[in-house]
């Protein structure tokens, strides 16, 4: 059995989670806290970052993301997720790496500092100014992907790919932490939906923080 060790707001576990759910590949999660990584977390993954993919019976440790999505992508053949021609497939990295890095380190990562690493960890309040910043960043990805959208079936091409479950996991924590304004992004909210009443997304609705509590949208599927 694959153990997942992850954090429930961690969108790069997220991303794996949504990957793991699309290809039907059974899991149990662990969970692995930013602020208190445990000494055997670090002995699997020197970086103490999540997520980490262990699979006792087959010897197998991988840490990153994107180092457990091409693994899978290598290992199982259902419902791939980097696939088509060798430029299609770029596309679906380049999309995936806007989302993991600039999406995260311009909306998701200021979020994830300010109302969850303060409140739990600093027991200071957030800076109203960094929110405003994160909330206009976000503003402008989402306009990249409305683009996007309006002239593809799926963020990268004609069929949904890792980029899809990229931005959908860095959108779905930005959303849970109340960062996310739809105006005028009508377009990339039909799209999230659709993600949302997928069957590998309803485990990450139902998911809430010790003390941080979404806001009433987040768990609807046409919120």
């Amino acid at each position: 059995m694959w153990q997942l060790y992850q954090f429930p707001l961690c969108p790069f576990s997220r991303k794996i989670r949504l990957l793991m759910g699309e290809k039907n590949i059974a899991y149990e999660l662990v969970r692995e806290d930013p602020w208190s990584a445990s000494d055997m977390f670090f002995n699997l993954n020197p970086a103490g970052r999540t997520p980490v993919l262990v699979n006792e019976d087959k010897g197998v440790v991988i840490a990153d993301s994107r180092a457990i999505g091409e693994y899978f992508e290598e290992t199982v053949d259902r419902a791939p997720m980097i696939n088509g021609t060798a430029t299609g497939r770029a596309e679906i990295r380049r999309l995936t790496a806007l989302f993991d890095e600039n999406f995260y380190n311009d909306v998701t990562a200021p979020l994830l500092s300010e109302r969850m690493k303060k409140r739990i960890v600093l027991r200071q309040p957030p800076d109203s100014r960094a929110l405003r910043e994160a909330m206009k960043m976000a503003h402008g990805h989402l306009d990249y992907m409305d683009w996007l959208i309006d002239n593809r079936p799926w963020l990268a091409g004609s069929t949904m790919s890792m980029a899809d479950l990229a931005a959908a996991a860095q959108i779905s924590v930005a959303d849970y932490l109340g960062g996310i304004d739809w105006t005028g992004h009508e377009q990339t909210r039909g799209w999230y939906a659709v993600f949302k009443s997928r069957p590998s997304f309803r485990p990450l609705l139902t998911e809430r923080m010790d003390v941080i509590k979404p806001p009433a949208h987040y768990a609807l599927v046409d919120g």
